[in-house]
């Protein structure tokens, strides 16, 4: 696949490269099997694993040191968003889960938990309030240059609302879960593109 424009990722990785940690996969590994990138700190490992911001910085710092992106993701919960907590947050998280390393290439990519798989999408005007408040985050907090990153939005998307979400500033692309696999849907979205 080398040159080609699709490249490949892996769901989560270890932070450790070696070690008896049977079921995990550490970053070193990923990057030998010729993936670009890797998802850490997903709602779902967040979650269902108790993973913390400082783990997911931890994951992010390995992913880089073997030159693996990570797409390392922020969302808020349905209690969260209903008690106007999303910025405070999503803030708080991308503050505690990026590596330290400035302007590394890094994505961040805001998936409310509520969204995922839910059939419900924030409002336009919402998804913009949070990608602005991530990128100056990133800006002002982090001292990155938002040149160099992007932010997604993933939350069930789908062909239907793609192009919509895809036209909000501050919006870099998109990161797609249970659409991916059902082919029309899917290219829908990269028709949206």
């Amino acid at each position: 696949w080398a040159g080609d424009a699709c490249k490949t990722g892996a769901q989560d990785c270890h932070d450790h490269d070696a070690g008896a940690f049977t079921g995990d996969i550490s970053a070193a590994m990923i990057k030998e099997a010729g993936a670009s990138y890797v998802i850490v700190g997903h709602s779902e490992r967040r979650q269902y694993h108790q993973e913390s911001d400082e783990q997911v910085k931890r994951k992010a710092t390995a992913a880089l040191s073997h030159g693996l992106i990570p797409v390392v993701c922020v969302g808020e919960s349905l209690a969260d968003y209903e008690s106007s907590r999303t910025i405070e947050v999503v803030e708080t998280q991308v503050l505690g889960s990026l590596p330290d390393n400035q302007n590394t290439p890094v994505i961040v990519a805001y998936e409310p938990v509520w969204a995922i798989g839910s059939g419900h999408v924030p409002t336009l005007d919402e998804i913009s309030v949070v990608h602005s408040a991530i990128i100056a985050t990133l800006e002002q907090k982090k001292g990155l240059d938002i040149q160099s990153l992007s932010v997604l939005y993933g939350g069930s998307v789908k062909s239907a609302n793609a192009k919509d979400i895809l036209s909000v500033e501050g919006v870099g692309g998109v990161l797609v879960g249970g659409a991916s696999l059902k082919a029309e849907e899917f290219c829908g979205i990269l028709r949206a593109a």
